[in-house]
């Protein structure tokens, strides 16, 4: 879950208003984004200077699809979270600032996919983020 601080606050004629202040990465967000499959969600958890690295069958690690900035992650994003198939954040976890989470996904036909990553942040935000992933063929 996202890490969340509760603050009290107490106005001068003693009424206390809580607010919800969140720190660090949100992964209620992730998680919100990735299995409500929604890309522009998931576009707000990324800096703007961000960097992507796929790695697959199709882009090996000596050549991985390497994806920087908003736009070029945005249009990622777009591309598979427009597809039709289940998408389900399997585990998250935040360490300072690192993030390490895994997807699992399927397709109408059966076909499945799993991808993990792991991630740097910088105030809440993905910077650095290397993915792998695979499928049944």
């Amino acid at each position: 879950m996202g890490r969340i601080a509760l603050v009290r606050l107490v106005t001068s004629t003693s009424k206390e208003t809580t607010m919800t202040a969140m720190h660090g990465f949100d992964t209620e967000a992730l998680r919100r984004g990735i299995e409500g499959r929604d890309a522009t969600a998931l576009l707000s958890l990324y800096a703007d200077d961000a960097e992507i690295r796929m790695v697959d069958h199709q882009t090996q690690p000596s050549h991985p699809r390497v994806m920087h900035g908003r736009s070029a992650i945005s249009e990622m994003l777009n591309d598979v979270y427009n597809r039709d198939m289940t998408h389900k954040l399997e585990s998250v976890v935040v360490d300072g600032d690192h993030v390490a989470f895994m997807e699992s996904c399927r397709y109408p036909d059966g076909v499945r996919v799993l991808a993990s990553s792991v991630a740097d942040l910088r105030d809440g935000r993905i910077v650095d983020q290397t993915s792998i992933q695979a499928w049944d063929e």
